[in-house]
């Protein structure tokens, strides 16, 4: 096994269990053979999970399981509850939330399937699956490249042949002697976390060359995040809600009109989510500043069929303590724009390995004090924008989770499909135990957004009090 795959193996605890955990809508009924015959010739067709990870002294390797029983990993569920659209919504809120709480056997591969045969006219499969065999944007591709572009399943038809190979987004950031970066990370690591200290530390960043050297220390000279409603002793329960997608196009003419990418939109819009759900819980804002850390893909999706974990981490700061929207989407849009031109990520992914094969103490220490530099995990994975289908039936709405690390314990998640953005928050129960108050709010913050785009003259930059002025205006409409 790869030092960054055992590394997110050893990464495993109670209170964050290291799974991608996903949840596929259907309009049609989808049956339990329907399901395993997709599982059989696709999902199995990665040699991979077949195997289960082992971990010992000399470190973690793939072991073929000998009693592989396919019965035990896709398996039929049913939500309990009255029928109706909304009660069908929130008892598979409940239910995605038991599983995402409940960490896989470790004496199998480490993945399940769970089919929900009714589902608002339709059906539901809820797949988990654990970090080490992948990262989040490799497994969303597998989980993609079980579905076909035609209701008739057929080579040409398939998902992979159709879309990643053609449409696939660059690599973020092309990563020449990865090697080199990954000794890198070890010999940092090695150097001991008081290395801020350390009087050699000039001399260190001067021998190894400047930028991966300095994105570490800069990482490490991060203040922790400030403590709010959203940090806090973490328990073994997750709550998972999603909200009603939003227009893809309308994100872009909000992104047109404020000089910003369709990225930014999105996260300043779950910035303004968290604030207002945050003042409402009696939080004082004022200018506070959380971070979020954001997975960067370090390889083409065309090449998830490789599964293994392939990316970096940045930390992205979201406004919560900026009245203005506007003023806190131009933060949003400053601090990606500054993320881009760094290596943070390259140096993310160096730790990481240097964790797979660091001793246990070093590791607890490196994890828990990253963590605290951050209070959310946040993904954005671009879809497919045509219509999906898995054994027939028509893939209507997609949602996913990443894990959340150390002491983090929330997670949110945006994906497009459909030509419709979908949002999804996981979080502790301890510290949100109702997400879809916060999710509700995505919606209302996204929607203030678009009004102030289309109201406002951007040819001329916004003065507080006219942005306030047509924030109110959006409040009366």
């Amino acid at each position: 096994m790869s030092r960054v795959d055992t590394a997110w193996l050893r990464m495993e605890r109670p209170t964050n269990p290291m799974m991608i955990t996903g949840v596929l809508m259907f309009a049609e009924p989808m049956s339990l053979v329907q399901l395993k015959k997709v599982i059989q010739q696709r999902f199995l067709a990665y040699a991979r999970f077949r195997q289960k990870p082992v971990d010992g002294a000399a470190g973690a390797q793939w072991v073929e399981d000998e009693h592989f029983d396919l019965d035990w990993h896709v398996r039929l569920s049913g939500l309990p509850g009255r029928p109706g659209r909304a009660n069908e919504k929130r008892a598979l809120e409940r239910f995605v939330s038991q599983l995402a709480s409940s960490p896989l056997d470790p004496t199998k591969p480490l993945w399940q399937f769970h089919l929900v045969e009714r589902y608002q006219g339709g059906s539901a499969v809820v797949a988990r699956i654990h970090h080490c065999y992948a990262d989040g944007i490799a497994l969303v591709q597998v989980l993609l490249s079980l579905t076909d572009t035609s209701r008739e399943s057929s080579s040409a038809s398939r998902l992979d042949k159709a879309w990643l190979k053609h449409e696939a987004a660059p690599v973020a950031r092309r990563v020449g002697a990865m090697d080199r970066y990954m000794k890198l990370g070890g010999k940092m690591l090695e150097q001991g976390m008081a290395m801020m200290q350390d009087p050699s530390l000039a001399t260190l960043l001067a021998k190894e060359g400047g930028d991966i050297a300095k994105e570490l220390v800069h990482a490490l000279a991060l203040p922790d995040d400030p403590p709010s409603l959203l940090r806090g002793r973490l328990g073994v329960s997750k709550r998972v809600a999603w909200a009603e997608p939003l227009r893809l196009e309308d994100v872009k003419a909000v992104g047109r009109a404020c000089d910003c990418t369709v990225n930014d939109v999105l996260m300043a819009a779950a910035a303004g989510a968290l604030r207002s759900y945050m003042l409402e819980r009696g939080e004082q804002l004022d200018g506070m500043t959380l971070r979020a850390t954001v997975p960067v893909n370090l390889r083409p999706l065309e090449h998830a069929r490789k599964l293994g974990n392939h990316f970096g981490l940045v930390f992205l700061e979201l406004p919560v303590g900026e009245a203005n929207p506007l003023r806190r989407l131009e933060r949003v849009a400053e601090c990606m724009a500054q993320l881009k031109q760094s290596r943070q990520a390259i140096m993310a992914f160096g730790l990481l390995a240097a964790l797979g094969v660091a001793p246990q103490p070093v590791k607890e220490l490196a994890l828990e004090m990253f963590s605290r530099k951050a209070s959310a995990v946040a993904t954005n994975v671009p879809g497919p924008q045509q219509p999906l289908y898995m054994a027939g039936c028509t893939l209507r709405d997609m949602m996913f989770w990443v894990p959340q690390t150390g002491s983090i314990g929330l997670g949110l998640s945006i994906m497009s499909y459909r030509n419709q953005v979908h949002f999804g928050l996981i979080a502790d129960a301890r510290l949100i135990p109702d997400p879809d108050a916060v999710v509700r709010k995505f919606g209302e913050e996204f929607e203030t957004l678009l009004y102030l785009a289309l109201m406002g003259d951007w040819g001329i930059r916004l003065d507080a009090a006219g942005a306030e002025a047509l924030l109110q205006d959006a409040t009366q409409a």
